[in-house]
């Protein structure tokens, strides 16, 4: 798989599929406190295994999507670290 040019957060998808819906509504019907959905669309916490399941039911699409998006977000945001020169274990 092929990472993504500066993926966005799936906070930030989150917020167009919710369109209308209030973070308040949408925590309800997801069965989550309204402060954990609000940290998902304000990109100030990532989506859980459990979340992307819940989004899944609720959108009609499948966890890997939630899953594979927060995947790809977490993938580039590390992939901008420094990090030391590591040696390869097995040649």
């Amino acid at each position: 798989m092929t990472r993504m040019h500066n993926p966005p957060h799936p906070g930030e998808v989150l917020r167009e599929y919710l369109g209308e819906v209030t973070v308040t509504e949408a925590a309800v019907k997801l069965g989550v406190n309204r402060v954990t959905l609000s940290r998902v669309v304000t990109q100030s916490a990532g989506i859980s295994a459990d979340m992307a399941c819940r989004l899944a039911q609720a959108f009609g699409t499948s966890p890997e999507l939630w899953a594979g998006m927060q995947m790809q977000y977490d993938l580039y945001q590390a992939g901008k670290v420094k990090r030391p020169k590591i040696e390869r274990l097995v040649a």
